[in-house]
């Protein structure tokens, strides 16, 4: 049981001719449908791509309506995210908090001696780290990351904690 060529798209001839013959259309269709806003020359090249991901499914007699009915699709999502969008630009953000002045300024000072303290840690020490307690990996993780023993990882996050408690006296 032979396949024919015109059972799918997967041709590139075949799929040439359909882009030439329904894209101009399917972005007059978007670009009537929802303006120029939401950009309709993307989701035709959008519309194409998934054509092509999906050209074994698709036969050619069903070619244009799967293009409309993934750029539709596609422009609606685009214009539900924008109604997102926009509620979100309508909330206001606190103008105040309940956060004395000089509390925020300890925080910004601690910062400060924060990064300089991680700043002055060796470089091992700075890496596991910063994998650890940044990045959440655990002891093992980090080990097979650095090609190093779980021990040798285990002492260089001690060793990094105590001296960033020597530097940072407020710990």
């Amino acid at each position: 049981m032979s396949k024919d060529i015109s059972d799918n798209i997967c041709n590139e001839r075949l799929f040439s001719s359909l882009f030439e013959k329904h894209s101009k259309n399917l972005h007059d269709f978007l670009y009537y449908k929802f303006g120029e806003h939401f950009n309709p020359k993307d989701k035709v090249q959008e519309a194409f791509i998934k054509l092509w991901e999906h050209c074994g499914k698709v036969t050619p007699s069903k070619a244009k309506s799967f293009l409309f009915t993934v750029a539709n699709n596609l422009m609606l999502n685009e214009a539900s995210h924008q109604k997102v969008v926009l509620k979100y630009q309508k909330t206001k953000p606190k103008t105040h908090t309940n956060e004395t002045p000089e509390f925020i300024l300890e925080g910004n000072e601690y910062m400060d001696k924060l990064q300089k303290a991680i700043a002055n840690l060796s470089e091992a020490q700075r890496t596991a780290f910063l994998l650890n307690r940044i990045e959440g990996k655990k002891h093992r993780e980090i080990a097979v990351l650095l090609d190093i023993s779980q021990k040798a990882v285990e002492k260089r996050i001690y060793g990094a904690l105590k001296k960033l408690r020597e530097d940072i006296k407020e710990i």
